[in-house]
């Protein structure tokens, strides 16, 4: 799948967009995907455990219509967890590549990690990518190196469930292949 804002990037925020997956997921999950970064500047982010603030169904009429700004996810009707990764569109974070773990409702920075994956013009992708959560725990990894762990105590209820998003800023340029979501339950796995 590529992906790429149809509209300039001179809207600003509205022209980035999020590509959400139509199921639901179970509260604990393994999401695996590859990522081909193609075009920068830009941002991708995948949200996860993405509900309604009062557990509605994320496509829920009930729910205000969201239309890629970024602050309708961080600030809107919405409970979720997001990373950004590949994060190459402020001049000021060229020097060193992060990826940053947020939870919101909110806008609550938890964890963060140095970036591995270079520019385009000498990255050699597909990169494998992998998200964990498992009960209070979360992590990621780009192609098996661990890039951040963190552990949900103290920063409300752990979120849960719900599903899962890929987000976009333009003018990026991306393909993603081989998405894959495992469930966990009672120490066994299942596939979704």
């Amino acid at each position: 799948m590529r992906l790429s804002s149809a509209l300039d990037e001179s809207l600003g925020q509205k022209a980035n967009f999020v590509y959400w997956c139509d199921r639901d997921f179970p509260p604990d999950l393994c999401v695996q995907w590859n990522f081909s970064p193609l075009k920068e500047p830009g941002l991708c982010i995948l949200f996860f455990a993405a509900k309604g603030r009062n557990g509605e169904d994320l496509f829920s009429p009930s729910l205000k219509p969201r239309t890629g700004e970024y602050e309708m996810y961080h600030h809107g009707d919405i409970n979720a967890y997001h990373i950004s990764y590949f994060r190459r569109k402020w001049e000021e974070e060229r020097s060193f590549h992060t990826c940053n773990l947020r939870k919101s409702y909110g806008f609550r920075l938890v964890a963060t990690g140095a970036d591995p994956i270079p520019s385009v013009c000498d990255a050699k992708p597909p990169y494998h990518m992998e998200l964990i959560k498992l009960r209070d725990e979360i992590s990621f990894s780009i192609n098996g190196l661990c890039v951040l762990h963190w552990i949900d105590r103290n920063a409300g209820p752990v979120l849960s469930g719900g599903k899962i998003g890929f987000r976009q800023m333009a003018p990026l340029s991306a393909e993603y292949s081989a998405l894959r979501v495992f469930g966990f339950e009672e120490g066994k796995e299942s596939q979704g």
